[in-house]
């Protein structure tokens, strides 16, 4: 049977993602090809500061650079290399050479000291293919779409408008499916019909419309935020929709922190990724967990056989 082709963006070498590769490659070669964006060199570097050996299936799509290795260390350099890495991975599914990325962790700051304007993976793949991805992020227990992601919370109310979020929806009922979705307000007790807040108005108005639209009631809400994750409440539901950020992440890592995985919808290529930082504290210590990596890999498989 034949097996897809996945590109494997290394992420930022100081830190943990080629750790989890080289640990998780054999239980990842069984379920696909895996393409490792990185070079010889820099792949010896770290092999070598893992004190472990290269398997001979691991194959390479060779990315240029040459840099030293600074385990946990922020560095321009690196932040650059994770970059190239992540455009490299891109260009082989926009070739047809690989059917989905799947992308080890960057750091922001990195990418910041390296001069790349964006604020991560799925800021750079919005503005690359001119599309409105959907941050997505959980496992088959709970998932949450972010409406907000990284922008500072005094911004996140004045960012919600209707027309937006009616687009929003629309476009994540067309990436998931026919999934019953939970979406909650912004506000404590979401809203209280106005008392704590005006924002829920909107979110009811955008709900309704793209249920019209739709001809079925997928969408649900506002729902009050500090009783959507409850067990009782879940039992009814396993997607939602948050406002912000730490509105749905923080559950979501609190629950499920090992299993979880990043997705990108609404793009016309496959991209999953670790629901986890670079851990530069763990660095080359030999103590990274691979489960969210391989749950990552899994995901992605998923998607392409629904394509």
């Amino acid at each position: 049977m034949h097996k897809p082709t996945i590109a494997i963006s290394i992420g930022d070498l100081n830190g943990v993602g080629l750790e989890i590769a080289l640990k998780s490659h054999q239980t990842i070669q069984e379920l696909c090809h895996p393409l490792y964006c990185i070079n010889r060199e820099l792949l010896t570097q770290g092999v070598e500061l893992l004190q472990t050996e290269v398997p001979k299936d691991f194959i390479l799509h060779e990315v240029s650079g040459d840099f030293q290795i600074e385990p946990g260390v922020i560095s321009a350099k690196s932040g650059t290399y994770s970059y190239d890495s992540f455009m490299s991975a891109i260009r082989l599914c926009e070739e047809n050479k690989a059917d989905a990325v799947v992308t080890m962790p960057i750091h922001k700051e990195a990418w910041m000291l390296g001069g790349i304007e964006y604020k991560g993976h799925t800021d750079l793949l919005r503005q690359h293919f001119q599309a409105e991805a959907i941050m997505m992020l959980g496992c088959p227990e709970m998932f949450v779409a972010l409406v907000t992601e990284h922008i500072p919370l005094k911004d996140v109310a004045l960012t919600i408008k209707y027309k937006m979020l009616k687009t929003f929806l629309l476009d994540l009922h067309a990436s998931i499916g026919k999934k019953k979705v939970a979406v909650l307000g912004l506000n404590p007790h979401a809203g209280d019909n106005g008392v704590l807040g005006h924002e829920e108005m909107r979110i009811h108005k955008a709900i309704k419309s793209v249920n019209k639209n739709l001809g079925a009631e997928y969408f649900f809400g506002p729902v009050v935020p500090d009783v959507a994750f409850t067990p009782e409440f879940r039992k009814n539901f396993n997607y939602f929709v948050a406002m912000y950020h730490d509105q749905g992440l923080a559950p979501l890592k609190a629950l499920y922190f090992d299993e979880s995985v990043n997705i990108s919808l609404n793009l016309p290529i496959i991209r999953t990724s670790v629901d986890h930082g670079t851990a530069f504290d763990i660095a080359y210590k030999n103590r990274a967990k691979t489960l969210s990596y391989i749950n990552a890999i899994k995901s992605a498989l998923e998607f392409i056989v629904k394509k």
